[in-house]
């Protein structure tokens, strides 16, 4: 087939006449082009401002939220140390060492809580010179119990942000304090634990962010500089930061708000802050501020009562605008103009062997990765592409074959792991209630693996009257624990067939899995044998977690002997262990995976998190594991699981 020239000659008139066009229409469009790129930065800017005002309140939230947090973890400790007065002085200092944005920390006793203190007993702790001081404010001139504060948080009887005030010794420094009730083991409300926080850090951070968006240089800064701000505002419009100190809890913001524009908009925009309400309609938000006109952005503080407002000078975006909108006029030329010239030049020369590649690309797309690839003589990138297609050919053909192997391969391990899992899960108790002919005995187990399988395991049954019952932990997780924890299970079951001394039981267990342990491993084990007639419970421990003894709401360890793990050592004598159990008295036992769960920050459960669910959780054995797991599952939140939990609740109920 003869190729097809091209009329070089025409293709020039095409040029002119579309360069005569374009002209034409960018000296029409040019106008509505400037419109729309000030109406743009208009609201890029506005967005940007908003988005501003988000992240310094997020700042500001999470301080408050900071110094909140580290009031509330050391109520428990104030409240445990009721009487012991004299350890407030080092709580207290603790608390401000610990947390750098705490100014001052105080406790407020009720009149004459201790006679022998005196009528006001108030420790005191404040940071002086990046130094932590104490002292008692308990003289003529530190009677709090008349104040206004003391009696409001006496009143409320709940953790609550005071109102900002400016500190007592300078009379400059805004603070705002954090109030939370003491009270003793009878409930009754006998201090109030505040701590004060420096409101100096929002000033900083607002001045920070004004100074990204500031224009510096000539009049333009002198023009804009005064107006431009950020603020923290009561609902009532009250500064509680500003740049002068002097207007701080002073001055009102609402003062200064005017109408621009339309006559109502500074009425409603003061209605909406003071109801806690996000500005809407940014760009057409425009009021006269400080006799300025302004876009006044706005919006609520999460968990208090302030608002944070920026005020930004409506002259600044116009002027950002103007610039902006000429230098997309004069980008947008050069750009229409270089691209239409170099278009113009490569596409004859590139199109052709571009559209056979693109035809054979369809091909491939379609499956065929054998279909044959044109032939480029020429020795440039396209010739490079085309070589690339072939190579794509070739591996996909070779990618195909290796992913149905994988995928067939992947999918045989996992059935292999689930039946693992479901042969592992049916090895240990799980129908409830296990005895549901006793009326001496309620117990419930459940175990979470890390991974498909897992190496915690537990087992009970009755023999001769008395209940044998077991925890145990594998070191390691997956399938090689999991296969231990089969075998431990069932030397369990064996052993206690022909012996009820827990302790023979354990070395027993000892000297089997000890003999040929090649890979080391390792199980800490508790063995429990309860006399369900009498209520004596003898045990032997091999380094497992102790267990914990739940009784009428209160909640102790067990004591037990550490001993080593079975496994380690051949020859190790185990130690029994004794004790009777009153009737309602549950024992709790549990592996590692559960005081040591981690969030995603790397913080443990730990055991006193343990104890307190244990305490106040309800005293049958299915409730109380099924409360810890909740609290545990809470705790972590998107965590991985890195250990498995295993728990276990024994009750003696005759």
């Amino acid at each position: 087939m003869k190729k097809k020239k091209y009329n070089h000659s025409f293709a020039r008139k095409l040029t002119r006449w579309i360069m005569a066009v374009l002209f034409i229409m960018m000296s029409g469009l040019s106008f509505l082009i400037y419109e729309l790129a000030k109406s743009v930065i208009v609201e890029v800017c506005a967005d940007t401002f908003h988005s501003s005002m988000q992240t310094s309140g997020g700042t500001i939230c999470d301080v408050m939220s900071d110094v909140s947090i580290a009031v509330k973890n050391n109520v428990y400790e104030v409240e445990q140390h009721l009487n012991q007065p004299d350890l407030f002085q080092d709580i207290l200092e603790r608390i401000v060492a610990q947390n750098p944005r705490i100014r001052s920390c105080g406790i407020s006793f009720i009149e004459n809580y201790y006679p022998h203190k005196g009528r006001c007993f108030c420790p005191y702790a404040w940071r002086n010179d990046r130094q932590v001081q104490g002292q008692r404010l308990d003289g003529p001139s530190d009677d709090y119990l008349e104040e206004e504060w003391f009696r409001e948080a006496i009143a409320v009887d709940s953790a609550y942000w005071s109102k900002p005030f400016l500190n007592g010794h300078d009379a400059k420094t805004p603070l705002v304090a954090y109030m939370h009730p003491i009270h003793d083991q009878q409930g009754r409300l006998v201090a109030i634990l505040g701590a004060d926080l420096s409101l100096d850090f929002m000033t900083q951070l607002l001045q920070k962010q004004d100074s990204i968006f500031m224009i510096e240089g000539g009049e333009i800064s002198a023009m804009v500089l005064e107006p431009f701000h950020s603020y923290v505002l009561s609902r009532d419009g009250t500064y509680i930061t500003h740049p002068d100190p002097k207007r701080i809890l002073k001055a009102n913001f609402f003062v200064h708000v005017k109408d621009a524009d339309e006559p109502g908009k500074a009425k409603k925009a003061i209605e909406r802050m003071s109801k806690g309400k996000k500005s809407s309609n940014e760009t057409d938000n425009v009021l006269l501020v400080n006799r300025t006109k302004t876009y006044l952005f706005y919006a609520p503080l999460r968990d208090t009562d302030w608002m944070l407002a920026v005020s930004v000078p409506k002259l600044v975006l116009d002027l950002y605008g103007t610039l902006i909108g000429a230098l997309m006029l004069l980008v947008i030329a050069l750009v229409l103009l270089v691209t239409f010239l170099v278009c113009r030049l490569t596409i004859r020369h590139a199109a052709k062997p571009l559209k056979l590649l693109a035809a054979t690309a369809d091909e491939v797309a379609g499956g065929q990765f054998g279909a044959k690839l044109p032939t480029i003589k020429t020795d440039d990138e396209i010739c490079m592409l085309r070589d690339s297609f072939e190579n794509m050919q070739h591996s996909l053909a070779t990618y195909i074959d290796e992913l149905k192997r994988t995928t067939a391969a992947k999918a045989s391990m996992e059935s292999e792991l689930k039946i693992a899992h479901d042969i592992q899960m049916s090895m240990l108790p799980k129908t409830y209630p296990a005895f549901p002919d006793r009326h001496d005995i309620d117990i419930y187990g459940q175990v979470t693996p890390a991974k498909a399988v897992g190496g915690d395991l537990y087992d009970f049954f009755i023999r001769d009257e008395k209940l044998f019952f077991c925890i145990g932990d594998v070191s390691g997780k997956g399938v090689p624990a999991s296969l231990v924890m089969a075998v431990t299970r069932s030397l369990f079951r064996n052993i206690a067939a022909y012996t009820a001394e827990p302790d023979r039981i354990v070395i027993a267990l000892n000297e089997a899995l000890s003999s040929n342990n090649d890979t080391g491993m390792f199980v800490t084990l508790f063995i429990g044998v309860l006399d369900l007639a009498t209520g004596h419970l003898n045990y032997s421990n091999a380094g497992h977690n102790a267990p914990l003894l739940v009784n009428n709401g209160e909640v102790n360890v067990l004591l037990c002997d550490p001993n080593i793990p079975v496994g380690v050592m051949n020859e190790w004598k185990y130690t029994v262990q004794h004790i009777q159990l009153t009737s309602g008295a549950s024992i709790f036992l549990y592996t590692d995976g559960l005081n040591e769960a981690e969030d995603i920050s790397h913080h443990q459960f730990g055991m006193e998190r343990v104890k307190q669910v244990a305490k106040v959780s309800l005293n049958q054995p299915q409730s109380l594991i099924g409360a810890m797991t909740s609290s545990v599952q809470l705790f972590v939140g998107n965590a991985e699981q890195s250990d498995d939990m295993t728990m276990l609740t024994v009750q003696y109920t005759k």
